[in-house]
């Protein structure tokens, strides 16, 4: 492979005009086709195998035009102090925006509530209920702005006034992350090269390449159906992976003219060595992201897909286009050791690595780890191992309006709704009995009742109601506990297993659904998924690694240590948003459980960035040990060449996820503050700390690997071996000597 790439990277080099026009023209034809693409159409959410999904396809059945899976916009009033809702006065408002509400195109119906039990015991608070034929993602501006319009009518007749549901929900916008994630990777980058044209390559390699995945992505939204999520997603790891690639390629490049090697030459050898890690490193992404398939979501399998293209965007680019830029650059790009004279640099021969220099912190930290690895080894274990304690307690579940800020319209209308009729209205559930096989669907509707009734937890239980051919019939149960919490959970299970009873007597399904119970049965599917996702990524990541580093506990030190981390990481998140240790820092207003995609998406995002670095330091150390230098010397030399690139690379991912932090919204915060979190200590403790303390204490045996192995293994020559000529080999021969 190196010797493929070797010439690949010469070839963009020197060809730089074709290889710059390719990159723009796709492009140039991305955006064409995203600005003239038909605006997406309706995405259907589905959850296959679940009761939920079962019981929502059923009532679209059964009940047509009912729009079951429709978006729902409740509005709450509150009369002033000392009126009651019930006054003549505020009723007149209240029906006057019922009135007003029923008018949208859009509209399926809308409950009165002095007609429908809208109204609170003590008469201080009602609410009107709005169905809406579409999903909260398909509503016109137009249904939202009057729904927002009719509140605003009754706050001006001095009622206070609050909408909740989903109709509020809106494309979600991620607002100035990325500007905040590449303002720091530039400053980074400077850092880092010491110069400003070599700095800027990544970044517009990177922002190149996302464009073309976004581009893509936007013009086939609509005939794929893709979530509008899934251009986030795509934008979020293919500018961390795509920035993190060119600085590898530019790095090593630059490595490589510090040697005394001719640029074309250098760009050669940069996109053999460096670039077959990358190859190897954006597998483990593809296989990270694709593998999410395994979860049996289709909306998930698709951001996972789209996500994994733009990451293999990225590593084609760093193979291409990064080599033709260099070849743009010229002399302009220095060797390592030198700055560009606009940063005060040197230029010349002194800027020439074979210079004596004083050891850089790459070299001095590899070195400290290798005379004491086993202190060091066991400090990051039990550092690791204690930030990982609070993920014991780990509560899964979706986020509903009560997880929202206190500040936001959905957050008052949710405490309103609790504060006049409880908790468990804010999450009714919807009991669907299909008694199409029954001799007697009326006594089966009755009873079914009656049993719903009998249950702990249940506040109100609505009469049946049968679809026109009377064999079917929805049932309304509210709880008396939160949406979100471990009794409503129960309750669900408890009306399916009465539900299993009546089946046995009667012949008629009970089934299950709304928006509470597809959030419990989409936590259960997930986390039923997390153990063969785990098994399927890290096994065949397991399996590539064995051929990259033609090691066994090489790779699977890599996947220990990944899942110290990722553990690590999850306790972390759960110290926070469920138990709300440094809430307050940042700024999350209601703890509660963890979002149920959490532990499944950073298994798959982190894996596969962490795997990069593992790939980027630890190619630099078996290429070392290859080229025959003592096991600790080869880990002290990785770190010389690798440490700077890929703390570099860590940084820049850590602060394009940071960014995230900062959104109001707590689904949005709680995965910018996990993955952070998780980059960080893969990267400064399992990377840096672990990765050297182990791989000093096994010394040759972390190379081992069994002959027959070794035999029917491919040779896919990471390290170069294949690029090296009898002067390299002189050249280090007589290092060797000295050394």
């Amino acid at each position: 492979m190196a010797t493929f790439l070797y010439r690949l990277g010469r070839f963009s080099f020197r060809r730089r005009h074709v290889i710059a026009l390719f990159w723009v023209a796709l492009l140039a034809l991305a955006g064409v086709g995203a600005a003239g693409a038909p605006a997406a159409g309706p995405t259907s959410f589905s959850i296959p195998g679940t009761e939920a999904q079962k019981a929502f396809d059923l009532l679209e059945e059964r009940f047509p035009g009912a729009s079951a899976d429709g978006a729902t916009g409740r509005v709450v009033f509150k009369a002033p102090a000392g009126e009651k809702m019930t006054d003549a006065e505020n009723k007149a408002i209240v029906r006057k925006a019922v009135e007003e509400l029923s008018g949208g195109s859009e509209v399926a119906r809308v409950t009165d509530p002095y007609e429908g039990g809208g109204v609170s015991q003590d008469g201080t608070i009602a609410y009107t209920s709005v169905s809406y034929k579409v999903s909260g993602l398909e509503l016109e501006e137009s249904s939202r702005d009057a729904l927002e319009g009719a509140a605003e009518d009754a706050r001006d007749a001095g009622l206070t006034v609050e909408i909740g549901g989903d109709a509020l929900q809106a494309v979600p916008h991620t607002g100035a992350a990325e500007v905040i994630g590449i303002g720091v990777a530039a400053v980074v980058l400077v850092i880092t090269f010491g110069s400003l044209l070599a700095a800027g390559m990544p970044l517009l390699t990177a922002i190149i390449g996302v464009g073309i995945g976004v581009g893509t992505i936007t013009a086939l939204a609509g005939t794929l159906e893709l979530d509008s999520t899934t251009p986030i997603l795509a934008t979020m790891i293919g500018l961390a992976v795509g920035i993190d690639y060119a600085l590898f390629v530019v790095s090593r490049y630059r490595a490589e003219l510090a040697e005394g090697r001719e640029r074309e030459e250098a760009a050669g050898r940069a996109v053999g060595t460096a670039g077959s890690a990358v190859v190897f490193a954006g597998l483990t992404v593809v296989i990270a992201l694709v593998g999410l398939a395994v979860v049996n979501i289709p909306l998930l399998t698709k951001m996972g897909v789209a996500a994994a293209a733009t990451v293999a965007v990225a590593v084609v680019i760093a193979l291409t286009l990064v080599p033709a830029l260099l070849g743009y650059a010229g002399r302009r790009v220095r060797p390592v050791g030198e700055k560009s004279g606009l940063l005060g640099g040197r230029s010349g021969k002194d800027g020439n690595e074979r210079t004596p220099q004083r050891p850089n912190m790459g070299t001095r930290w590899a070195s400290f780890v290798v005379r004491r690895p086993v202190a060091v080894l066991l400090l990051g274990v039990v550092g690791l191992g204690a930030a990982a304690v609070p993920a014991a307690s780990l509560e899964l579940g979706l986020p509903d309006d009560g997880s929202q800020p206190t500040s936001t319209t959905q957050r008052r209308a949710y405490d309103l709704m609790s504060e006049g009729f409880g908790p468990g209205f804010n999450g009714p559930l919807v009991v669907v009995v299909d008694a199409e096989g029954s001799d007697d669907p009326q006594a089966v509707f009755q009873r079914t009742s009656d049993d719903v009734k009998a249950l702990d937890d249940v506040v109100a239980v609505a009469p049946a109601a049968p679809n026109k051919a009377g064999d079917t019939a929805t049932i309304t149960v509210v709880p008396e506990s939160k949406p979100s919490s471990a009794a409503t959970e129960d309750l669900v299970h408890g009306i399916r297993d009465a539900g299993r009873d009546i089946t046995a007597d009667t012949g008629a399904d009970v089934l299950v659904t709304g928006a509470t119970a597809m959030n419990i049965d989409v936590s259960q599917k997930l986390n039923d998924a997390l153990v063969p996702y785990l098994i399927l990524v890290v096994g065949l990541a397991f399996l590539l690694l064995i051929v990259v580093f033609r090691s066994i506990l090489v790779p699977l030190k890599a996947a220990l240590g990944f899942l110290l981390s990722v553990l690590a990481a999850l306790g972390a998140v759960v110290a926070v948003f469920q138990w709300g240790w440094l809430s307050g820092l940042m700024n999350v207003e209601q703890t509660g459980p963890v979002m149920s995609m959490m532990p499944i998406f950073m298994v798959g995002v982190v894996f596969g960035l962490a795997m990069d670095y593992e790939v980027f330091l630890v190619t630099r150390m078996r290429e070392a040990h290859v080229h025959g230098e003592q096991p600790s010397q080869a880990v002290v030399t990785g770190f010389r060449h690798g440490a700077r690139v890929v703390t570099a690379a860590a940084v820049i991912m850590i602060a394009v996820f940071s960014g995230f932090i900062g959104s109001s919204e707590s689904m949005v915060k709680m995965i910018g503050f996990g993955l952070a979190i998780a980059v960080l200590f893969d990267a400064f403790v399992v990377r840096m700390a672990i990765v050297p303390a182990v791989l000093a204490l096994l010394g040759k045996k972390a190379w081992w690997l069994p002959k027959w192995l070794d035999r029917v293994l491919p040779n896919v020559d990471v390290e170069g071996e294949g690029l090296r000529t009898e002067d390299d080999r002189k050249d280090e021969d007589r290092e060797l000597v000295r050394a």
